[in-house]
């Protein structure tokens, strides 16, 4: 799959979620893999720097996360 799920953790850091293919659309992943509450934005694997060096580093602004809200339940 070449598309990749980032959202924001309540810290501040950033998670991304390598989608497995599983019959599930990305959106049905987002939707059940995101805390619940957590905005989300759903992007190309080429949007997402391969340097990891500085991976704790990277930010985004919430602004950003407009494709949906987790709805994960713990």
């Amino acid at each position: 799959m070449d598309k990749r799920i980032i959202y924001k953790n309540a810290d501040g850091t950033i998670a991304i979620i390598i989608p497995a293919d599983c019959g599930l659309t990305i959106e049905q992943i987002a939707q059940k893999d995101v805390p619940t509450g957590l905005k989300y934005k759903i992007v190309n694997v080429s949007e997402i720097s391969s340097d990891r060096t500085f991976r704790d580093a990277w930010t985004i602004d919430d602004a950003e996360l407009t494709d949906g809200v987790g709805q994960w339940l713990k």
